[in-house]
């Protein structure tokens, strides 16, 4: 089986539905979850390159998973993305200090998400 390229993890389906359509008309292939313990197992299981997570999300926050991921050797150089609606700088640096890698705020333009996703993945 080929490799996740993309996880995306969050529980609105809009969201998934929407990013899921763009990265795959590109060619990437996708995995989902709409809480952030099914996320964490699942990421555990298929190592994507990039990780979208949501702030906000059942069962585990975005940044419990992206804290968790960056503390394990073997997922630590998976490249993550915060989703959110709260825009705040506080946010962007609590995010940060988890180990996020980007931000992103919602609404978002799917057209500037796959640019992001291109220069991350070098593609």
């Amino acid at each position: 089986m080929a490799g996740i390229d993309i996880f995306i993890a969050d529980d609105e389906p809009h969201i998934v539905r929407a990013l899921s359509f763009v990265f795959e008309r590109d060619g990437y292939i996708v995995e989902t979850a709409a809480d952030g313990d099914t996320a964490l197992r699942r990421i555990r299981e298929t190592k994507p390159r990039v990780v979208f997570l949501d702030l906000i999300m059942p069962k585990m926050t975005g940044d419990e998973v992206c804290k968790t991921i960056k503390q394990d050797e073997r997922l630590k150089d998976i490249h993550i993305v915060i989703l959110t609606c709260k825009g705040q700088e506080l946010d962007r640096e609590l995010s940060i200090a988890s180990g996020a890698d980007s931000f992103i705020t919602k609404p978002f333009s799917p057209k500037e998400v796959l640019k992001m996703i291109k220069d991350i993945l070098g593609s």
